[in-house]
């Protein structure tokens, strides 16, 4: 079970952290990975770390958010700093099956475990 939190209102320029902790299943060996849907819009893919520690992000958030793992705690973070409005959506964890390939880290259907998703809200 994936539980993500963390999200929330937040002025544009500021920052916010967002946790998703893994229960049930140890996920240190796995891909974990952040996308977003906006409302209206299709989920997108924001960052994701793989067991090694590799990360790959889109472009948007190049220089402004982070992925981060904290495998003792079973838990991934994303650190979001200078948030703009277009970053408000709804941000879902998710848990691949440890052998995805660098390419595939940004698709959504190569990851089997999903959380609930954790609102956050930049106003202008």
């Amino acid at each position: 079970q994936l539980q993500a939190s963390g999200g929330g209102l937040v002025q544009a320029g500021g920052s916010l952290r967002l946790s998703c902790s893994a229960s049930g299943h140890t996920v240190s060996r796995y891909e974990m990975a952040w996308f977003r849907q906006a409302p209206g819009k299709e989920r997108e893919f924001v960052d994701a770390i793989r067991w090694s520690g590799t990360t790959s992000y889109t472009d948007s958030v190049k220089g402004r958010f982070s992925i981060s793992r904290e495998n003792a705690k079973n838990t991934a973070y994303l650190q979001m700093n200078n948030l703009k409005p277009e970053d408000t959506a709804v941000y879902y964890c998710a848990v691949g099956n440890g052998r995805l390939i660098l390419s595939s880290l940004n698709r959504a259907e190569a990851y089997p475990y999903w959380g609930q998703g954790t609102l956050v809200t930049v106003s202008s």
